[in-house]
C-alpha cells in the first residue's frame, strides 16, 4: 500500500479517536436516568496488608446492578450492587482458594456481597459521599464511600454511559472475618469502579 495513504489513514484514525474521546468529556455531571451497570467495564478492587511488611491487591471480576441519578435532587439518587464472591481474583490460585474458603469469605455459605445505598450527598457536580448498607459474609453494616463522577457521554453504539469511582475503608472483623488478624490486616481498602449504560 502507498506509504502516503497509510500515513493519511493513520492520521484520520488518530483524529477520529481524539474526537471520540473529546465527546466522552462533554458531560461533567451525570444526566438524570437509570443506568444499568456494564460488568465488562466495572469491578470491585481491594488492597490488604500482609504481615505488616507489604500490601497486595485483589479484585472481584463480576458485578451487576444499577444506579439512578436525579440531577436536580441528588439526595434521591440510588445505587444497588451485587457481587458474586467466587469472582475473586488475587492472581494466585492457591490464595484465591484460601480466601474463598471458610476461614475468610466462605463463598459456599455466603455466595454474594451486596450494597444498597441509603443516601447521596454531592458537594459539587463531581464529588460527594455515598452511604449505604454493605452485606458481606452474612453481616450487614453501614458504610460511607467517597464518590467521584468520572464522566458521561455517548458511546459508539448509540447508547449513553456514565461512570463513577467510589472508595472506602472497612474492617473485615466487623463482618465476622477474624482469621489471622495478627498476620493479615483487619483494615481493607475498597474501590468500586462502575460504568453504567442509561436505560
Amino acid at each position: 500500500m502507498n506509504k502516503a495513504i497509510v500515513t493519511l489513514a493513520a492520521a484520520l484514525a488518530l483524529q477520529s479517536g481524539i474526537a471520540l474521546a473529546d465527546a466522552y468529556q462533554v458531560q461533567n455531571s451525570s444526566p438524570a436516568g437509570t443506568y444499568k451497570i456494564d460488568p465488562t467495564h466495572s469491578m470491585v478492587q481491594f488492597r490488604v496488608g500482609h504481615m505488616g511488611v507489604s500490601e497486595f491487591p485483589g479484585r472481584f471480576d463480576a458485578i451487576s446492578g444499577s444506579f439512578t441519578v436525579d440531577a436536580a435532587h441528588h439526595e434521591a439518587d440510588k445505587v444497588s450492587v451485587e457481587v458474586p464472591i467466587d469472582s475473586l481474583d488475587t492472581n494466585f490460585d492457591k490464595r484465591n482458594k484460601d480466601l474463598l474458603g471458610p476461614d475468610f469469605f466462605n463463598a459456599k455459605q455466603f455466595p454474594t456481597m451486596t450494597f444498597t445505598s441509603t443516601g447521596v450527598k454531592m458537594k459539587n457536580a463531581n464529588e460527594g459521599t455515598l452511604t449505604g448498607n454493605l452485606t458481606l459474609h452474612g453481616v450487614t453494616k453501614p458504610v460511607t464511600f467517597s464518590l467521584r463522577h468520572v464522566g458521561a457521554g455517548p458511546d459508539p453504539w448509540g447508547g449513553y454511559r456514565s461512570g463513577y469511582v467510589a472508595k472506602t475503608t472497612i474492617r473485615r472483623s466487623d463482618f465476622g472475618m477474624n482469621y489471622m488478624l495478627n498476620g493479615i490486616s483487619d483494615t481493607i481498602e475498597v474501590q468500586i469502579n462502575i460504568e453504567g449504560k442509561r436505560q
